[in-house]
């Protein structure tokens, strides 16, 4: 896990003006209200999917590609999708600047998952929400696991659920963290 972060130059994946924050473990700014996780939030949510490499992962909320590119070295192949139109072009040009060419980037709606592209070993969330949208749930394989900020009650918690022919079972809870919302739509 420390490998693929330490293989990500996370100063690419920031605005340029923000580039001398990127060696710090702390979230930043990258424009239309939205951040970019700190690296040891994003080793912790992405080591909670336990992937072996060989699994298709689906992460809502792309930013600026940052997280996309860590699970690029952990998995066969991403998934993501962005509702900011303009983040998901920077994205794209992110991951291509870098040579990563084992993810897709589609802007839209993120509360309704890829159906198109599912279903998926593994999904990971990055906004909050009071809950998880059935659409996505109903994209993994069973036995597949999510990783996601749930807000209850205003508190933030990153949970690690796992796939069962009911629905999504909580595992774990992994830390209290503060993220953006899950919004419905895109723009």
């Amino acid at each position: 896990m420390l490998d693929a972060v330490g293989e990500v130059p996370r100063e690419r994946f920031v605005p340029p003006d923000r580039r001398a924050e990127a060696s710090r473990d702390r979230p930043v700014r990258i424009g239309q209200d939205q951040t970019t996780s700190q690296p040891s939030l994003v080793a912790m949510m992405c080591a909670a999917l336990e992937l072996r490499g060989t699994e298709r992962v689906l992460e809502i909320g792309t930013g600026l590609g940052y997280q996309a590119a860590v699970l690029s070295h952990l998995a066969a192949e991403v998934c993501t999708v962005e509702r900011h139109a303009e983040l998901a072009e920077a994205a794209r040009r992110n991951l291509d600047a870098v040579g990563i060419d084992n993810v897709t980037v589609v802007a839209g709606d993120g509360t309704r998952g890829l159906p198109d592209h599912a279903p998926f070993d593994a999904v990971i969330i990055a906004a909050a929400a009071p809950g998880i949208p059935p659409a996505i749930t109903e994209q993994i394989v069973r036995g597949g696991r999510l990783v996601a900020p749930v807000s209850q009650r205003g508190v933030e918690q990153v949970l690690v659920y796992t796939r069962d022919p009911d629905g999504l079972t909580e595992q774990r809870r992994l830390t209290a963290a503060r993220f953006v919302p899950l919004v419905t739509g895109s723009d």
